[in-house]
């Protein structure tokens, strides 16, 4: 598994506002979503490309267009719902489909409890949408799911990380032969006891969308 920290001072600036305590809900969705495409350019360096024919007003050129089969987005609910837009906006063609997964908070075990993705991955460039990387149960879980389909590159785009999840994800998937990149904003300090990401920003999906 490739590892890429993406630095850029904006990068910085948005994940300093994000983790403040005192940012609102509608202010902390604008923020991830603007870290999200900076991520995603990032994420998108290898996507799979074609070349493609064209007539500017001057004469012809080759360009390149994306591949078929088309990338596919996968945002892990309900928190990676906040990063699904900031990533189709650089990559407007792609498809979309989601995982609903969750982490038991006495086990920190991830549970899955929604699939709405293609059944057949095969040959599929894959991109996986979770804010956070702390235990790492639920992305390890999400990215093998997709392997299983078939899917044969994976991408996962995480706001912050845990050097104790980016571990757990390697070990968990140390068996899978198809190329995974984690690209993240920032690597933090540590987990807490309760499996929180220190200094971290919090629950992502609550300051998203409010306690429920």
């Amino acid at each position: 598994m490739r590892v890429e920290q993406a630095n850029h001072p904006l990068i910085a600036h948005k994940l300093t506002y994000l983790r403040d305590k005192r940012t609102d809900s509608p202010t902390f969705r604008r923020l991830a979503e603007e870290l999200v495409t900076l991520l995603a350019y990032e994420a998108t360096r290898e996507v799979r490309v074609e070349p493609f024919e064209i007539e500017t007003p001057v004469g012809p050129t080759t360009g390149i267009k994306l591949s078929s089969p088309k990338p596919l987005v996968v945002p892990i609910l309900r928190a990676g719902l906040g990063m699904l837009e900031g990533m189709v906006r650089l990559l407007p063609s792609a498809e979309v489909g989601f995982l609903g997964m969750q982490r038991n908070e006495e086990t920190f075990e991830a549970i899955t409890y929604a699939n709405r993705l293609p059944d057949d991955l095969s040959g599929r460039q894959c991109y996986v949408l979770d804010p956070m990387l702390a235990t790492g149960g639920t992305l390890a879980m999400a990215i093998r799911y997709l392997v299983e389909r078939g899917a044969d590159d994976i991408t996962a785009v995480t706001l912050l990380c845990a050097p104790e999840g980016i571990k757990a994800l390697e070990d968990s998937l140390v068996d899978i032969d198809v190329p995974i990149t984690l690209v993240t904003g920032a690597v933090d300090d540590h987990l807490n006891d309760d499996g929180y990401i220190v200094p971290g920003l919090g629950d992502a999906g609550d300051r998203l969308y409010g306690v429920v």
